[in-house]
C-alpha cells in the first residue's frame, strides 16, 4: 500500500517482523529514509535525512 505523502516509495518490511502484524516498514528516498507502522500504512511516518540515518545505524552493534 502506498502512503499519501510518499506515493512512489517502495516500502520494505523488516526481516525481523513476526507473523503477529507488529511490523515496521522502511522506504529509501532521495532525501533519506522513512519508517511507518505496517498496520497503519497511510498513518504517520518517521522521516530521517540520509546522513542522520547513517550515523544512527553506524553506531548500532554489529550482529544484533
Amino acid at each position: 500500500m502506498t502512503h499519501p505523502n510518499y506515493p512512489t516509495a517502495l516500502w520494505r518490511k523488516s526481516t525481523h517482523s513476526g507473523t503477529g502484524g507488529d511490523c515496521v516498514e522502511t522506504a529509501l528516498l532521495v532525501s533519506g529514509l522513512v519508517i511507518r507502522d505496517s498496520k497503519i500504512a497511510a498513518g504517520p511516518v518517521l522521516s530521517f535525512p540520509r546522513d542522520s540515518w547513517s550515523a544512527f545505524t553506524g553506531r548500532l552493534p554489529l550482529g544484533r
